[in-house]
């Protein structure tokens, strides 16, 4: 009836309630915290019982309304899902907190008492995808720079927003145009063709050579799981990607990619599509300005 009374006390009362009944102390405050944040602004939980809470009570809401058809339709949002999704962007960015919305959402799904219909884990991540957009992007980061970022990272984003920080410092180097080109020309020129095998003893040219041993040098410091705790893995795709590209403009100057022979033009494709690929699962260089 308090609650009812005065809805603010959501939480308040449950956690004093809790207390006078001889509960633990970490158990009321985690009542009281996992209706945080109640909106754009409010404060997140601060206890690790607290946090669970409030993401799995989100998740759960998200799950189970999306799963009966009462996901939000135009401005109409009844049950409150949008700031359920923003609430779970915010708190997982606030904390810095690693983990996969697929992995959650797919754990709330299966917690609901009938099966979801078809392609409910992905409305939901997509719904929840468009929250975190919008949290990204009211932190000042570019439009671009956020799709680049959520394109790969978009699972996590804690990792998402140190993907679009990492990236958006690059794009301010007076280089980063002359960087970008080069990766894009590895792009372009590859992105109609099938998936090709690379067989190193097929390039014959220095050119091509050195480009292979740079791009050998370069994976042997970057793959998507390279992110540590502080990072996205740009930082470190850039870092090895820089040193390749006088290989790069050789390669281009000096070789015909598109070559009569056509071993030798699989062989250069190949290369090129390894080049590319090194940007999978860390950010996608396609979605920026400029490419």
């Amino acid at each position: 009836n308090m609650v009812v009374e005065m809805t603010s006390l959501q939480g308040i009362m449950g956690r004093e309630y809790a207390l006078l009944s001889g509960e633990d102390p970490a158990v009321a405050l985690a009542i009281g915290e996992h209706y945080l944040p109640r909106s754009a602004g409010d404060s997140v939980p601060t206890s690790v019982l607290g946090t669970v809470l409030a993401l799995a009570d989100r998740a759960d809401s998200l799950a189970g309304l999306f799963s009966v058809g009462m996901a939000p339709t135009g401005s109409a949002d009844p049950y409150g899902l949008r700031r359920a999704a923003a609430g779970i962007v915010q708190i997982l960015l606030e904390k810095q907190i690693d983990v996969s919305l697929r992995g959650v959402i797919t754990k709330a799904l299966a917690q609901l008492p009938e099966t979801p219909p078809d392609g409910t884990l992905d409305r939901v991540l997509s719904f929840v995808a468009g929250r975190l957009e919008v949290a990204l992007r009211d932190m000042g980061l570019a439009y671009d720079v956020v799709a680049a970022a959520l394109a790969e990272r978009g699972d996590n984003p804690s990792l998402a927003l140190r993907a679009a920080q990492q990236l958006a410092a690059w794009i301010t180097r007076d280089d980063w145009g002359y960087l970008l080109d080069n990766y894009a020309r590895c792009v372009r020129i590859t992105r109609n063709e099938p998936r090709f095998e690379l067989l190193p003893d097929n390039l014959v040219e220095d050119a091509e050579k050195a480009l292979y041993q740079a791009l050998v040098t370069a994976e042997l410091q970057v793959s998507a799981a390279s992110a540590d705790a502080g990072g996205s893995g740009v930082d470190q795709l850039m870092a090895a990607f820089v040193p390749m590209v006088p290989a790069i403009q050789s390669f281009f100057d000096k070789v015909l990619v598109m070559s009569q022979d056509e071993v030798l033009r699989e062989a250069r494709l190949a290369l090129l599509q390894r080049v590319a690929a090194l940007a999978t699962g860390i950010v996608d260089l396609g979605r920026l300005e400029g490419f």
